[in-house]
């Protein structure tokens, strides 16, 4: 090889050395771009999971209640029954379940490659049974509150449980308040409250002033274990579930329900609220098929609603999940008008302009962020 054969060979490799690394370049920003997109589509997916799975499941209970339905243990065992359903889902994704990767994940903490490891699968075990046996007794307060409160009044109560996980996920969570954040928390709140101004609320549901108070102070219960629970959720996936995969929502999903079910099945023998069934079926003002199919879309939709809070946690925050949650509130009241003869006042169409206002706020911060996440990563 000639002198000029030489010189002119390092230079050869330096120029295929720079394609090189240009085409991983282009590789790299087409495989980030497709993950981001993905990432947008399961979150939109979750998203209306909740919306659609919590409404639902509002008006069907409160059908429940106005039809003749009066067990308590009924109404809170199928919020949380309807997980079989969700079981061949997870074997359907079990062997090729795509990574949930979140590029938000350095704005709120959620990082889950440097938590801890723990060796044994009692831990999981662990946290599965103490969410079952939290969830089961925040169904049964919820249960209690939506057969005593109107529709109306019951969706405003359940507004506070935001204030109660902005709390949570602060100390919990390390979560990071910035202007547009607060501002929704703000805009999603008063969406809910400023329905408590209605002079006549004209709401499907009468309950003796015992029986209010009792719904009341349950409704709130309920709305801080809730709260709590989907902190102490996002704990457990960033500290001892650590999987990165669509199957370990469905797994929660399904294990929590399943520790929940025993512990109402339970109550239900033990109070013999058992016995009582086939007179209430009987007794249920549209007859024995409306009864069941109320249970059965109603267990559907609470699966739906679960499968989606599980996925917003693990997607984004708790927080994120419970401001979903609060957008879809005042839906409630307005649905209640269509099936339930509620009627429909200027304030309940001002609450939902509030709470679509208060989403765009908080989903323009998750456009800002990922924004520098992009110009991070092209520089």
């Amino acid at each position: 090889m000639g002198e000029e054969d030489q010189a002119a060979a390092p230079a050869a490799q330096e120029t295929i050395n720079g394609l090189d690394t240009e085409e991983q370049k282009t590789t790299q920003a087409s495989e980030s771009s497709t993950r981001h997109y993905k990432w947008w589509i399961q979150m939109i997916v979750y998203t209306i999971f909740v919306l659609t799975g919590q409404n639902l499941g509002t008006i069907l209970g409160r059908i429940y209640f106005n039809n003749g339905g009066k067990s308590e243990w009924m109404a809170t065992l199928v919020q949380v029954v309807g997980f079989p359903v969700l079981i061949p889902l997870q074997y359907l994704i079990a062997t090729n379940s795509p990574k949930l990767e979140n590029p938000n994940c350095n704005n709120n903490n959620f990082i889950l490659n440097n938590s801890p490891k723990f060796k044994f699968p009692l831990n999981l075990a662990s946290i599965y049974i103490a969410l079952g046996i939290f969830l089961a007794a925040d169904c049964m307060l919820y249960s209690i509150g939506l057969q005593y409160l109107p529709v109306t009044t019951y969706t405003l109560i359940c507004a506070s449980q935001l204030g109660f996980n902005a709390l949570f996920s602060y100390f919990l969570n390390n979560q990071k308040f910035t202007p547009y954040i607060v501002n929704s928390l703000v805009l999603l709140t008063l969406s809910s409250v400023l329905l408590v101004f209605q002079s006549d609320p004209g709401d499907s549901n009468k309950s003796s002033k015992a029986k209010y108070v009792i719904g009341f102070v349950c409704t709130v219960a309920a709305s801080a274990g809730y709260a709590l629970m989907l902190s102490v959720t996002q704990v457990a996936f960033q500290r001892i579930i650590k999987k990165d995969s669509i199957n370990a929502v469905i797994e929660m999903s399904i294990w929590q329900c399943f520790v929940a079910s025993i512990v109402i099945v339970v109550g239900l023998f033990a109070s013999g609220d058992w016995r009582r069934m086939s007179a209430e079926m009987a007794g249920y003002k549209s007859g024995r098929v409306s009864y069941a199919m109320n249970l059965f879309w109603t267990a559907v939709s609470w699966q739906a609603f679960t499968v989606g809070c599980t996925g917003l946690i693990f997607k984004v925050s708790s927080l994120f999940s419970n401001v979903i949650s609060i957008l879809g509130l005042p839906v409630a009241p307005v649905l209640a008008v269509v099936f339930l003869h509620d009627k429909m006042t200027g304030l309940k169409a001002m609450s939902m302009a509030l709470a679509l206002w208060g989403f765009v706020s908080y989903m323009y911060q998750h456009y800002v962020d990922d924004r520098e996440i992009k110009k991070k990563e092209s520089n």
